[in-house]
């Protein structure tokens, strides 16, 4: 049996029908069209056997004819309707039938009395069946719909508080270090002043000095001393030469109401056409109950055409092995332009490589995890956490010093391939944050709260981004992986239930996120979404690095071994 909810229940709906036969209170189950008399099957048996009644037509209560109602006629009072003029298409009585229409049509008022309640009903049933549930949903949808946009609006509101905020710290830090040199420019100057005055008080004291000594000249009455002395000593010293100090100058910044907006970011409304509501077709056969409209589903991210024909392997295949000469270990690899490699150990050594391993160079860096990356140019930028900048080498091994970070220590970076950004995992103290800037080196965004104000961010040392401009991080201080939106906004986070301590990240171009596990020697493969679609074993013990080349071919490098697994997991 079906179920029905109580704004489901069919208007001329009963709750038990019964027989209408005298002393029978049987189920009702068949109904006479000509007796207008509901029966169970036992009557209606009975009913077909009798002489009288074996001519009616007896059908299924479902299929039954309605009674006509008593009409008296307007015009003959006496008289029931009972009658249709099909050349007037009005009720007649059998008087007005003689009197008013005569040689008319006449049909049996009854049968299109059926017919018509007969159309009612069908169109309640569609009501009911189709238009009732479908508009319910619909509903429900656009309530979904309102929680869903509050969610995001508290979302950017968060956001705008939080970069605010970022921005006020910056304001207050620039604002104390320029005060500072202020200050100590004023006590430059004043202590060279204090000099000038002392030296010209020196002056003074000696020019009255050599006035008394002169006036004591004067009083003598030993002309010969006059003399003598006048001619030696009449000379005074010259005034002593100072320079006036030249202060320094405040040049105020020239802003406009769109440059501050570029610090703080704008509210936009994507130019995009509203998509109409799915609306389920309606079923032909009404007599049957339809199936509620499903729950309405938030679009699917767009994915790379790739993914029409890629798919995940049900187990990686190794393909080959390479070594990195000049590193003890293999915890990053980047990615470079012609096949070349960037690979770098725990100690500080970063080596570039083609891709069978041969090396190409090799430099000293101050160390980390995932603190290099190859830009859209070919050039790698790798962090120096030790002066906290961002150094950049071009294709020609110019090294350049490219960011400063300030009082934030850059420890992971990556190079977006889609508009060539640069986002850069930083910490200081307890805190830590990730901050985009363009491809020129300027500040775009920090990330660092999510929509509640919490922290997102214990330690990002592995950082990339995903087709759809995602943010991805694996956390080594709360073994998390965090990923945001390229608004900065919080999507999901993910441990795995085995207690993930998650290192190298990637992703390809179906959009998978990758991450090494280096407490189960594993790597996970996620949706965009988060959605764990695999586990591979790649290795004994200890993946690090991690990389998507070209080819659709997985690297992993080890955390005790320069040796690199090349395996296939794209099929």
């Amino acid at each position: 049996q079906m179920a029905f909810s109580k704004s489901q229940i069919p208007f001329t709906a009963q709750h038990y029908l019964v027989c209408g036969t005298e002393d029978c209170e049987k189920n009702c189950q068949f109904y006479c069209n000509d007796c207008h008399q509901q029966m169970c099957e036992q009557c209606r048996d009975q009913h077909q056997k009798s002489q009288e009644t074996k001519n009616h037509e007896v059908v299924s209560y479902q299929q039954r004819k309605r009674q006509l109602p008593e009409v008296r006629c307007q015009i003959h009072v006496n008289k029931y309707v009972d009658m249709l003029c099909e050349q007037c298409q009005v009720p007649v009585c059998s008087k007005c039938a003689t009197q008013d229409h005569g040689g008319h049509t006449f049909t049996d008022l009854e049968t299109v009395y059926a017919e018509k309640c007969g159309v009612c009903l069908n169109e309640i049933n569609k009501i009911e069946e189709y238009f009732l549930p479908t508009s319910q949903d619909l509903l429900k949808s656009t309530k979904e719909d309102s929680n869903e946009i509050k969610k995001i609006m508290d979302s950017i509101r968060a956001s705008m508080k939080a970069e605010a905020e970022s921005l006020k710290r910056m304001v207050d830090a620039l604002t104390s270090d320029n005060i500072k040199q202020v200050n100590e420019q004023e006590k430059f100057l004043l202590q060279l002043l204090n000099s000038q005055d002392k030296k010209y008080n020196d002056y003074i004291s000696y020019l009255y000095e050599l006035v008394k000594k002169f006036h004591g000249y004067l009083s003598s009455k030993n002309l010969q001393i006059l003399m003598d002395e006048i001619t030696k000593n009449l000379k005074i010293d010259p005034i002593p030469e100072t320079t006036k100090p030249v202060p320094p100058v405040f040049t105020a910044s020239q802003y406009s109401k769109e440059d501050v907006t570029k610090l703080l970011g704008r509210i936009t409304v994507p130019d995009t056409k509203p998509e109409n509501r799915k609306i389920k077709p309606m079923e032909t056969a009404v007599s049957t109950q339809l199936k509620h409209t499903e729950k309405h589903n938030k679009q699917d991210r767009e994915k790379s055409a790739m993914k029409q024909t890629l798919s995940l392997c049900s187990s990686g295949t190794k393909v080959r092995e390479y070594t990195v000469p000049g590193v003890d270990c293999v915890w990053h690899i980047s990615l470079g332009k012609s096949g070349r490699l960037w690979a770098s150990d725990d100690n500080g050594n970063l080596v570039q490589t083609d891709l069978k391993g041969n090396p190409l160079q090799k430099i000293q860096t101050s160390g980390g995890h995932g603190y290099h990356t190859v830009t859209q140019d070919g050039d790698l930028i790798y962090t120096d956490k030790w002066n906290k900048i961002i150094n950049k080498i071009t294709l020609d091994n110019t090294v350049t010093e490219f960011i400063k970070t300030g009082d934030w220590t850059p420890i992971s970076i990556h190079s977006s391939h889609i508009n060539g950004d640069i986002l850069v995992g930083m910490i200081k103290g307890r805190e830590a944050k990730v901050t985009r800037y363009s491809k020129n080196g300027e500040e775009i965004q920090n990330i660092q709260r999510d929509n509640k104000g919490q922290e997102l961010y214990g330690n990002p040392h592995y950082i990339t981004e995903n087709i759809n401009g995602d943010i991805c991080t694996s956390d080594f201080i709360k073994n998390v992986v965090v990923v945001v939106n390229k608004s900065g906004q919080h999507i999901f986070s993910y441990k795995d239930q085995w207690s993930i301590v998650p290192f190298g990240i990637c992703t390809d171009i179906i959009g998978h996120i990758l991450v090494c596990d280096g407490n189960n020697s594993k790597v996970d493969i996620r949706d965009l979404d988060g959605q764990l679609l695999s586990q591979q074993r790649v290795i004994y013990y200890g993946p690090r690095g991690l990389l998507v080349d070209d080819k659709n071919n997985l690297h992993v490098g080890q955390w005790n071994t320069n040796t690199v697994t090349v395996y296939k997991y794209l099929q």
